[in-house]
């Protein structure tokens, strides 16, 4: 086992600038690092990484202090057995088939044109700030049912959720906020909860009242801790997703060029830049056993950082992977937003992320508008697109010029 110092500080300023680089070194000399400031191990080969999302020894009961106290309870993603099939049986249907299909994709729709229409005519936008950041939250409150008008308050709560998930070196700031957010965020949501189940509609945030499975319905403050994740993770990934789609395709022009006459491309696009640019650079797990990995054993008890970034980039498993390749055919479109998947964006396994196939949904019609009301888009003169961020990743800012349509 390596030592934290022997390898790149996956804390240091060094490591934020580009973690790529230091994925590198971690996978060919130091794949199992254990980190003495964190007091965790950090896995990066892809073999250790999907093992870890997968084997139940992996156990997910971390998220009861990494994510427990900025949501205000437990949330599918920290439960197991009956209790955590029971849970995602509540709430799975409204992200896949003809739930999502009839009855939100015309809002994810709807939701892509009104802000598109608020630059399309200027010639110029910046795709994270105009569009990207507030493309998911929108969709997200519109199908829950929930007024728009605190798009703000929404986008707030969630950048705190998403600090807090990720704060690696404990920062007590970060951690009061995101403790703040949960107080914050079930008074406003505890009320019409109750008020929603009383007068059911057809949003998600009804459906989700009326859902039972085997007997078992969600409590006011079970919806409510969903909620929660469902702003977190949705907002954050699909919002850094469809900003990195961009800068990939921008910075690699045939690409681009491909995308644009060729439509079918785009669910390619975005799969190549789960696996290259994944919004989710990592997540942790906590050992009910002592387990053997790549570079020795990490005993039970202990908590594992898992660089879902690095194992994406495994030469031992992608053909050339720190190259962006829409084409290529070591990563099938087919199986990609499933469980089956190759990449590990989503996770694998029996927690492999229910909003998969809303996210595909989302950021392909926003892939899509965006095209149609920019065919000719560059990056601005002299622009070079920055990615922030450790524990999620993404475009800082994408400012683009285009001939107004």
């Amino acid at each position: 086992m390596t030592i934290a110092h022997e390898a790149p500080d996956i804390l240091s300023p060094e490591f934020a600038q580009n973690p790529y680089a230091a994925y590198r070194v971690m996978r060919d000399t130091a794949p199992l690092i254990w980190h003495e400031g964190m007091q965790k191990y950090i896995v990066s080969r892809y073999d250790d990484v999907a093992r870890a999302c997968k084997d139940p020894a992996f156990t997910t009961n971390n998220y009861a202090w990494q994510l427990e106290p900025a949501h205000g309870g437990r949330t599918i993603v920290q439960m197991s057995g009956r209790e955590h099939s029971v849970r995602r049986a509540l709430v799975a249907p409204a992200f896949r088939g003809s739930e999502l299909q009839q009855k939100f994709m015309p809002v994810i729709e709807r939701n892509a044109r009104e802000l598109i229409d608020k630059f399309r005519e200027t010639g110029s936008a910046d795709l994270v700030s105009d569009f990207a950041r507030h493309f998911p939250i929108n969709v997200i409150v519109d199908m829950l049912g929930l007024d728009k008008s605190d798009h703000q308050r929404f986008q707030r709560w969630y950048s705190a959720i998403i600090a807090f998930l990720g704060n690696l070196s404990q920062d007590p700031a970060v951690t009061e906020a995101g403790v703040r957010t949960s107080e914050e965020l079930a008074e406003y949501m505890i009320p019409i909860i109750r008020h929603r189940r009383e007068n059911l509609g057809d949003d998600l945030l009804s459906t989700l009242c009326a859902a039972e499975v085997e007997g078992t319905q969600m409590s006011d403050r079970d919806i409510k801790s969903f909620v929660s994740l469902l702003l977190a993770a949705g907002g954050e990934t699909t919002d850094k997703a469809v900003a990195s789609i961009f800068k990939n395709l921008l910075e690699n022009p045939e690409q681009l060029a491909a995308v644009r006459e060729d439509r079918s491309l785009v669910e390619r696009a975005f799969v190549e830049t789960l696996r290259y640019t994944p919004p989710v650079h990592m997540i942790m797990r906590e050992m009910a056993e002592d387990i053997e990995l790549s570079g020795g054993v990490v005993p039970a008890g202990s908590t594992v950082v898992c660089l879902l970034a690095a194992a994406n980039r495994d030469p031992e498993r992608f053909t050339d992977p720190d190259s962006f390749d829409i084409f290529r055919d070591d990563l099938p479109a087919d199986t990609a937003f499933s469980a089956a998947a190759q990449h590990l964006s989503f996770s694998l396994g029996r927690h492999f992320c229910v909003g998969a196939l809303l996210s595909k949904a989302e950021v392909e019609v926003g892939t899509n508008q965006l095209l149609d009301a920019m065919p000719d888009l560059t990056l601005r003169d002299g622009v070079a697109p920055a990615e922030q961020g450790v524990f999620t990743r993404g475009p800082d800012s994408l400012p683009v010029r285009f001939t107004p349509r």
